[in-house]
């Protein structure tokens, strides 16, 4: 057993409990209901802008974009625009691939041994569903929780809830029929690609490797939430009206706590609260990182114009000809070829071999 992913596991279980124990006490309500998640929210936006403010102030002296196809040159060779990018439209073009569909995801590989000591590669499509799917089923679900914070609800929020809900089932038993009217597709999606990325750590031994506790505890942060909101939404049923009315008061700053919220709604609340303050300070920042990063961001124009280093200033140096200029001497008796022979060595050459030659007629 992976004590890696044990450790996130019991930290999550324990926020849980402390958490479920603490809501019984009506005065730790305001805490957890109030306190908290304003907290979160204000560690989220600073810590948000101090690491991205961070990597702004970080240089960039290199061209260094990962380039996956043939750089633009000669015309009468085709270069690839999109993997290439030579100007900054086909870098804007790039980016939105790469953040909208995951295109540098999708065309990795992995290696394996076959047959032997024969090496294949192949397309890892599966990790790009998986990824895919979690992105945007949480990005979905993160759309139709703003009818909790808006009044009245926007357009899009509710074009997002009824495509979700498209799919209606419905249960047929004897003679009672009773039916789930509003069962969202994004929610067991994200449910089955949180799960798809936790297994592909555990059973993948290049992924285990390289996990750490902090790449385990976000996962399990994300599975409290899927499967809190879940059972809140199919198993006990909670006060929508009493919870939105909480969260309008978060908004509007006038934080109140209705009668009628349960223990649960806390719980999912706090999950909530600690992966926003966690955020900044984890892997999850690629959200913003994503747009910094020089290896994504840059033109790859290196054989059309010169990129001279910003740092390289006038410094003292001393060439190899000056250096052998002062220690020409040392180096010729030691034998140590030089490039320039002194005057009188080019003499006593010549007359070296003048004699040879005499001697040999």
């Amino acid at each position: 057993m992976n004590a890696r992913y044990m450790i996130s596991a019991l930290a999550v279980i324990v926020l849980f409990l402390v958490v479920l124990i603490a809501v019984q006490v009506p005065g730790l309500r305001y805490v957890f209901g109030i306190f908290i998640p304003y907290l979160a929210l204000l560690t989220f936006m600073v810590g948000f802008i101090y690491r991205v403010m961070d990597w702004t102030r970080s240089a960039v002296p290199f061209r260094i974009p990962t380039t996956a196809g043939q750089q633009k040159s000669l015309p009468w060779i085709r270069y690839a625009p999109f993997d290439c990018p030579s100007n900054k439209g086909g870098v804007l073009v790039r980016m939105i691939l790469e953040v909208l569909t995951f295109r540098s995801l999708f065309k990795n590989t992995r290696m394996r041994l076959r047959e032997g000591s024969r090496l294949a590669y192949q397309l890892e499509i599966f990790l790009w569903v998986g990824a895919l799917a979690f992105h945007y089923a949480f990005l979905a679900v993160l759309v139709r929780h703003l009818r909790f914070f808006t009044e009245p609800v926007p357009f899009f929020v509710q074009l997002v809830e009824n495509v979700d809900s498209f799919f209606r089932f419905e249960f047929v038993y004897p003679v009672v029929q009773f039916g789930l009217p509003g069962v969202f597709l994004s929610g067991l999606v994200l449910l089955a690609a949180v799960t798809y990325l936790f297994l592909r750590r555990i059973f993948v031994p290049q992924a285990k490797y390289i996990s750490l506790a902090a790449d385990y505890f976000p996962l399990f942060l994300i599975f409290a939430i899927a499967l809190s909101g879940i059972y809140m939404r199919y198993v006990t049923k909670i006060d929508v009206l009493a919870a939105k009315e909480l969260t309008m008061g978060l908004v509007t700053f006038h934080p109140t706590l209705p009668e009628g919220v349960g223990s649960v709604f806390y719980v999912h609340v706090f999950f909530v609260s600690v992966l926003l303050a966690y955020f900044p300070f984890s892997k999850l920042m690629h959200l913003g990182g994503i747009f910094l990063s020089p290896t994504r961001n840059l033109t790859t124009d290196t054989r059309a114009r010169r990129h001279i280093n910003p740092w390289n200033y006038p410094v003292p140096v001393h060439t190899y000809e000056e250096y052998e200029d002062e220690f020409r001497d040392k180096m010729i008796e030691a034998g140590l070829p030089v490039e320039k022979m002194p005057v009188e060595n080019l003499v006593e050459e010549e007359k070296k071999g003048v004699s040879h030659g005499r001697g040999n007629s």
